[in-house]
């Protein structure tokens, strides 16, 4: 597992309202659903968190490092990768007069795969694919406008602009989509693993993500595709690039994480929440995947100043 610092929406970020951050806290999502206009600052190293990451930067690229793969996001497209996957942004280039404001979309994992009809994107994104969306189906203006309706403080304006986004998804997948990195399968050439193959991790995945503090056995999650057990779980290892027992690990990590910043649950309740056997198997998974106990990652996070 990757060494991580705090994602973004961690170490400062505008506040968030609070029916929001209550609503996802308590669900099953891997952090809130949340929207932020700022300054961009290079990381000091690789994080990884539990979204769906939409990117508008505004008359700049961005030089991202992903899985010790170089991209440069262009200014003015929203670029969808899915944040599990570690990531660095690495350098700024400046393409315009500015200001230079880089717009985040943070979707939870678990939102983004209930959304309906858009099963392209999601094999895609699931695949460890970056998929940049044509220029005439998002400008600016809308990303402000989702941005102003999410800080406005109503419920039916976030829900609205979650609907936008389903819609805007939908409308991408009509037409072959451009790859800043493609899928893993198509990237190493792999033509054993298809999109159908992706369509059965990604029911894993579902499964994972429904019944996360639950017991749960490869056998358990591998019926759901109908597949052999043994070559379900190859399939998923081939497509994710992790194993399944250590991709369970990483879920439980990230809703442990979010749980702690986002409520104030006591820390015996997060591990029964996000599925750990044990206290001090939770422990010894949180230090090593974020590399400091999870009573210091919840004091850090309130000691965070908010912008």
């Amino acid at each position: 597992m990757s060494t991580t610092s705090a994602p973004p929406s961690a170490r400062r970020h505008l506040p968030t309202p609070d029916h929001d951050r209550h609503f996802y806290s308590l669900q099953k999502a891997f952090g809130r659903f949340g929207i932020r206009i700022f300054q961009p600052v290079l990381m000091p190293q690789p994080h990884w968190h539990g979204h769906i990451e939409a990117n508008f930067a505004v008359d700049f690229e961005m030089v991202y490092d992903i899985d010790s793969t170089r991209l440069t996001l262009p200014p003015n497209r929203l670029v969808l990768f899915w944040a599990g996957v570690p990531h660095q942004l690495t350098a700024i280039n400046h393409t315009g007069p500015g200001p230079h404001r880089l717009c985040n979309i943070y979707l939870p994992l678990d939102s983004f795969l209930s959304m309906n009809h858009i099963m392209p994107l999601q094999v895609a994104l699931i695949g460890r694919g970056m998929v940049m969306l044509p220029q005439a189906l998002c400008s600016e203006d809308q990303v402000r406008r989702w941005y102003a309706d999410y800080r406005s403080g109503s419920f039916e304006r976030a829900e609205v602009v979650k609907m936008e986004l389903n819609a805007l998804f939908r409308r991408a997948a009509l037409e072959p989509f451009d790859f800043l990195r493609p899928p893993q399968h198509q990237m190493t050439g792999d033509r054993a693993l298809s999109s159908a193959h992706v369509r059965h991790v990604i029911a894993m995945v579902r499964h994972v993500l429904e019944n996360l503090e639950k017991p749960l056995r490869n056998s358990d999650v591998t019926a759901v595709t109908g597949l052999h057990e043994n070559y379900a779980l190859t399939l998923f290892s081939r497509v994710m690039q992790v194993t399944l027992k250590q991709f369970i690990i990483r879920m439980r990590l990230m809703r442990a994480r979010a749980l702690l910043v986002e409520s104030s649950m006591a820390i015996t309740s997060v591990v029964a929440a996000s599925g750990f056997s044990s206290m001090s198997q939770f422990y010894a998974h949180f230090r090593t995947g974020y590399g400091l106990s999870p009573a210091a990652l919840r004091e850090q996070y309130l000691s965070t100043e908010l912008g």
